[in-house]
């Protein structure tokens, strides 16, 4: 059983000591008398063909690197390809290439230079490099890598959680009252999914649509869900992995004009904010959410998506 896993299952136990009633919905309303635009926008991600980095087997589109993102694509044949991209706050990400044209990955530590490596399996877990190149980049829109989809906010204007937030958000007077809105839906209509937790594998991807469907999931399919609905309304949202506590999660945190980026989940009563967690949020009790969550401190982001 990997680190990983273990992890996952430990947050399985935490999750299930917290268990209880469902937690109340608490929304923030606004003070304002104008509805927000609440059409939804879908960006789509382009490989344009005018920055390329390549050789026979793997080709690197960056001519919209300045928006925040990095198309990639594999042309070799084998099975097994990993895709690893080192930028300057020194975070590794590791990615499962699909093979299946270009997939876009994002550059979520901002401006500076990065290194990328593309691997092939050999054997068991050997993988032997590809493609190595180190690239510098100015990114003159610092919110695109958490506006457009990637591979774990995977959403375009087809999709159910797309039509499902502009219903939701059809009121909302600005973009709190729609994180909001958003929020107490997918806490409300999701719930925790222990044995999927206990097998989930290694490189799983959410299927935002699907966990919509089937309304349970795990700590990565709600804040998967939450970050594609408000990406689609125009609201950066970073999808966010690393520990909370000491169990290896995953929650989101929103960028709102004139706050900045709210870090956690977020909920707002007009006065104070507090930090949340849809996960917990979904499946706690509020008194034990609240002693859990505290200031914000057992939270610990490692990777941002």
């Amino acid at each position: 059983m990997t680190t990983k896993m273990k992890a996952v299952l430990l947050l399985c136990s935490l999750v299930l000591l917290l268990q209880g009633c469902r937690k109340e919905s608490e929304s923030y309303v606004s003070a304002s008398t104008t509805i927000r635009d609440n059409t939804p926008e879908c960006l789509v991600p382009a490989a344009d063909g005018t920055t390329i980095y390549a050789n026979e087997y793997v080709s690197i589109d960056a001519s919209n690197a300045q928006e925040g993102y990095l198309m990639a694509s594999y042309l070799g044949a084998a099975s097994k390809v990993k895709l690893q991209l080192t930028g300057p706050d020194c975070m590794t990400y590791t990615y499962d290439m699909s093979g299946n044209g270009y997939e876009v990955f994002p550059l979520s530590a901002g401006d500076g230079t990065y290194t990328i490596g593309v691997y092939e399996n050999v054997e068991g877990s050997q993988y032997a490099t590809i493609f190595s190149e180190q690239l510098q980049f100015t990114i003159s829109n610092p919110m695109g890598a958490f506006l457009y989809p990637n591979q774990y906010v995977n959403f375009d204007s087809s999709c159910r959680v797309v039509s499902t937030a502009s219903e939701l958000v059809s009121g909302a007077h600005d973009d709190l009252e729609a994180i909001s809105f958003i929020y107490n839906y997918v806490i409300a209509n999701i719930t925790y999914d222990f044995d999927k937790a206990q097998n989930v594998q290694s490189g799983y991807i959410p299927d935002v649509d699907e966990i919509l469907s089937l309304k349970t999931g795990i700590c990565l399919d709600y804040a998967a869900v939450m970050a594609s609905m408000l990406r689609s309304q125009r609201i950066p949202t970073r999808l966010e992995v690393g520990y909370a506590g000491d169990a290896y999660h995953a929650w989101i945190s929103t960028y709102v004009e004139n706050q900045g980026w709210i870090n956690g989940i977020i909920q707002f009563d007009g006065v104070n904010w507090s930090i949340m967690d849809p996960t917990f949020a979904a499946n706690a009790k509020e008194k034990e959410l609240k002693s859990f969550i505290g200031d914000g401190s057992n939270y610990v982001t490692k990777y941002i998506y």
